[in-house]
């Protein structure tokens, strides 16, 4: 996760430490009430107001971690508003600033159709409760007086999920909500979070359950160059999984899927998208269902390695663990059979690790699950390299055009284009994320302080093909396609 912020990277983390070592020892149920005085013992306020309401934001965000919404309210959702800790932000989204000179012409005052303006003393006002926030007076103003104060929770969300209530509190309206987790990590206040499913976790590993880590391609060179799959899968068989696989194979899995099914919509002419970006497919999903059938109908990597490893063993549990938030609410789809059990974020599984007193440790990067068209597809652009590839290997043609779209944004675009018939590509590949997985909302370094470390990590892998590499596996055991 990147922020600038330390003080939200500590009390985020340091409330998932508290509840992953209380879990690994038995003993959440007995002292989750004790962390909020741990955290913030007094009798000074760390970072709001006063310990009573630093108190408060650590019981809700303790209530996120244990996979329960902070208010208590019973909600599938997987962000969630921490109310205590969101009331600093201003309530107006429009304000009058000094620039104002309460100029004789009233432009701010004339454009106005609500009589929300009225002139005061030195300079004009603006009632909030009038206030429709049209901008028509920010507009007008000739001295560029008026501010536009738009919230960045507001401004980071692709799908206008987000308002607020008579109170100025975030709400999300979970119709709209394609749980990207952007505006997450762009609250200031550290207000909005996800659920998190690491005492679900913990205690399985602790009954004795079979559990198994699937470690997204985007994790290679997060953590500089030395720290290898091959680091991961011994630091996660440390704290009781027992076992690691790349989900850069589920990537060469789904791949070879997509490739199969575009080869097929082209030569019926049919416009397909990719099924790969679980926020990319919710947004689908929610805001543009009458594209559903132009959707491919290939599960994600994640879902393939999860329903290769229960075709094995069906009683084996299946966490995965990258830089998503919304894999999480993929997992929660009981529409898709064999799924994932589990999702984690890269600081969730750091802090089951911390919380054991385990840390990862440089290990020769000999791990290889995946090929390199695998291993790259948490790359923009990723995707549509392995299925091209796929294609050539599978004697089809490759020479077709492709939207890849970086962000949210750009797949908002490209769907809105597909539904009026103006899409002037054959296929689109939709990634939420800026970068593609590697920019995920809790990716632990930004894309470019990732790239060198995750270049010359890839660059050490063989150059197996894709197809070549799927023989090494028992394809014939399991689909690759939601039933």
């Amino acid at each position: 996760m990147v922020t600038n912020d330390a003080t939200l990277l500590r009390v985020k983390h340091d409330v998932l430490y508290e509840v992953a070592k209380a879990a690994w020892e038995g003993q959440l149920d007995e002292v989750k009430e004790e962390i909020p005085y741990r955290l913030i013992p007094g009798p000074q306020a760390q970072f709001r107001c006063c310990i009573y309401k630093e108190r408060e934001i650590i019981r809700q965000r303790v209530k996120l971690a244990v996979g329960q919404c902070p208010s208590g309210k019973d909600s599938s959702n997987v962000v969630q508003v921490i109310n205590a800790a969101c009331e600093e932000c201003p309530i107006a989204s429009y304000i009058v600033t000094d620039n104002c000179r309460k100029c004789m012409g009233k432009a701010c005052q004339n454009s106005c159709h609500f009589g929300a303006i009225t002139m005061g003393e030195n300079r004009a006002h603006i009632d909030p409760n009038k206030c429709k926030e049209c901008g028509m007076c920010a507009n007008a103003c000739p001295y560029n007086a008026i501010a536009h104060l738009e919230r960045p929770c507001k401004k980071a969300c692709p799908v206008d999920a987000i308002t607020y209530d008579e109170y100025g509190i975030c709400v999300i309206d979970e119709k709209k909500c394609i749980q990207c987790g952007m505006c997450i990590h762009s609250c200031p206040f550290g207000a909005i979070g996800s659920k998190t499913f690491i005492v679900d976790v913990i205690n399985l590993i602790r009954a004795g359950k079979r559990v198994v880590a699937m470690i997204a391609p985007a994790v290679e060179g997060q953590f500089g160059p030395d720290i290898t799959m091959a680091s991961w899968r011994t630091a996660l068989k440390k704290i009781g999984f027992a076992d690691m696989i790349e989900v850069a194979l589920g990537g060469d899995m789904t791949a070879a899927a997509e490739a199969e099914e575009w080869a097929e919509a082209y030569k019926q002419g049919k416009k397909m998208t990719t099924s790969c970006c679980p926020a990319f497919v919710n947004m689908i999903k929610q805001h543009f269902p009458m594209l559903l059938d132009n959707m491919s109908t290939t599960v994600s990597p994640m879902c393939g390695v999860s329903r290769m490893i229960k075709a094995e063993d069906p009683e084996t549990v299946t966490v995965f663990i990258g830089p998503c938030i919304a894999k999480k609410s993929e997992t929660m789809d009981l529409n898709i059979q064999g799924n994932a059990d589990y999702a984690l974020t890269l600081g969730e599984a750091r802090a089951m690790l911390r919380a054991k007193g385990v840390e990862l440790e440089p290990e020769e990067n000999t791990l290889q699950n995946g090929s390199v068209f695998g291993k790259r597809f948490g790359n923009g652009g990723g995707v549509t390299a392995a299925v091209l590839q796929c294609l050539k290997e599978q004697g089809e043609n490759a020479d077709i055009n492709v939207m890849k779209c970086n962000g949210a944004a750009e797949c908002k675009k490209a769907l809105l284009l597909l539904k009026v018939g103006k899409l002037p590509a054959d296929f689109v590949e939709g990634m939420a994320c800026v970068g593609g997985c590697v920019g995920g909302p809790s990716k632990h370094k930004t894309e470019q302080e990732a790239k060198k470390a995750r270049d010359l990590l890839i660059g050490q892998a063989d150059k197996r093909e894709v197809h070549e590499n799927l023989g090494n596996y028992p394809m014939d055991k399991f689909s690759m396609h939601r039933h």
